[in-house]
C-alpha cells in the first residue's frame, strides 16, 4: 500500500449480463479525506463503493483497503471498515440501543454504544423502536450502526435523501465530526451543495466511466467558469467580447449581457471594453458552480477525466 493511501482503485469494472455498470474506473482515496462520488442515477456510484466494501466482486481490476483484498480478507475489511448503505431496514420492534450494542458485539474493537449515541445526539431517543424514528433519526441511527465497530474508513451512501434542509445540515455536521476523529469518508451524494461542503475531492461518475476527478473548487473552475452580469453602456457585438481574454460563452437578456469563462472576467471586461469607451454598470460576478460542472460534463461526456491528481 502507498503511504497515505487508504483505498486503491485500479482499472474496476463491473457487469450485469451484457450492462456495464463500472467500466475501467481508477482512483485513490487518501488517509483522512471525505472523498465524494457524484453522477446522475445509475451512473454506476453505488456499485462502485459496494465493490470497495466487498458487498460485491468485481469482473475485473483490482481493489485495496488498507492494503487488503475485499474479497480475500473480508474478516479483517470488516473490522476496519464502516458502511452506511443506500436503503437499509431494521425489525421494527428493535430498539435503537438495542441495535448499536448488537453491531457492537460484532467487533473486537468497538466503541461505546452509549457514548456513540451521545456524541451524535441520539442518546435521549435509546429505548425508541426503529418503527416510530423520524427520516432524520434513522439516518443518524445508521451512521451509529456504521461507526460503532471504530472503523478507520466509513462508506456513506445518499445519507440525507429524504431529509429536510434542517437535518439534512445537522447530518452535514455530523460527517466533519467522524473525519475530525480520524476517519477516512467516502461519501456517496446527489446533492451538489453537500459535496460542496464536505468534500476533499470528488470522481464524477457518468455512465460507468470516471468522467472528472478534483477538488470541488477545480471543477467547478473548470468545468463550471465564471459568470459576468452587466449592463453596457452602449451596444456590444459578439465578436468584441469573445476578445476579451478568457470569454467563452455569451447571453443576452434584455439591457443585460451574461458572459462565461476563466480567470478575473470582470476585470479583463471592464479594461477592455473601457479601451473602446464602453463602460459597464450593475456588474455581478459569481464563480461556477459544482452544479454548472456536472450539468456540463455529464452532457458532453467527455472521454478523458478533468482533473490534475487523476492518477492519484
Amino acid at each position: 500500500m502507498r503511504a497515505g493511501v487508504v483505498v486503491a482503485v485500479e482499472h474496476l469494472v463491473k457487469r450485469y449480463r451484457d450492462f456495464t455498470a463500472v467500466d475501467d474506473i481508477s482512483f485513490s482515496i487518501a488517509d483522512g479525506e471525505i472523498f465524494g462520488i457524484i453522477g446522475p442515477n445509475g451512473a454506476g456510484k453505488t456499485t462502485t463503493v459496494e465493490c470497495i466494501s466487498g458487498l460485491r466482486v468485481p469482473d475485473s481490476g483490482s481493489i485495496t483497503v488498507f492494503g487488503l483484498s475485499p474479497q480475500h480478507d473480508r474478516d479483517r475489511i470488516r473490522e476496519l471498515v464502516g458502511v452506511q448503505l443506500q436503503q437499509s431496514a431494521l425489525p421494527p420492534r428493535l430498539e435503537v440501543g438495542e441495535a448499536v450494542e448488537l453491531f457492537a458485539s460484532f467487533y473486537p474493537n468497538s466503541l461505546e454504544p452509549r457514548d456513540l449515541l451521545e456524541s451524535l445526539g441520539i442518546r435521549q431517543i435509546e429505548r425508541a423502536k426503529f418503527k416510530n424514528l423520524s427520516g432524520g433519526q434513522k439516518q443518524r441511527l445508521s451512521i451509529a450502526l456504521a461507526l460503532v465497530g471504530n472503523p478507520r474508513l466509513a462508506i456513506l451512501d445518499e445519507l440525507t435523501t429524504g431529509l429536510d434542509p434542517e437535518a439534512r445540515r445537522e447530518t452535514w455536521a455530523l460527517i466533519e465530526r467522524i473525519r475530525n476523529r480520524g476517519v477516512t469518508v467516502i461519501l456517496v451524494t446527489h446533492f451538489m451543495d453537500e459535496a460542496e461542503r464536505l468534500c476533499d475531492r470528488i470522481a464524477l461518475i457518468d455512465r460507468g466511466n470516471l468522467r472528472a476527478l478534483d477538488t470541488p473548487e477545480a471543477l467547478a473552475a473548470q468545468a463550471g467558469g465564471h459568470r459576468v452580469s452587466f449592463v453596457p453602456s452602449s451596444p456590444v457585438d459578439d465578436q468584441t467580447l469573445l476578445a476579451v481574454p478568457g470569454v467563452s460563452q455569451i447571453e443576452r437578456k434584455e439591457r443585460y449581457v451574461t458572459v462565461t469563462g476563466a480567470g478575473d472576467l470582470a476585470a479583463s471586461l471592464i479594461e477592455a471594453l473601457g479601451r473602446i469607451g464602453v463602460r459597464l454598470s450593475d456588474i455581478e460576478a459569481r464563480r461556477g458552480s459544482l452544479d454548472d460542472a456536472f450539468v456540463k460534463l455529464t452532457s458532453r461526456a467527455p472521454a478523458d477525466p478533468v482533473g490534475s491528481d487523476q492518477a492519484r
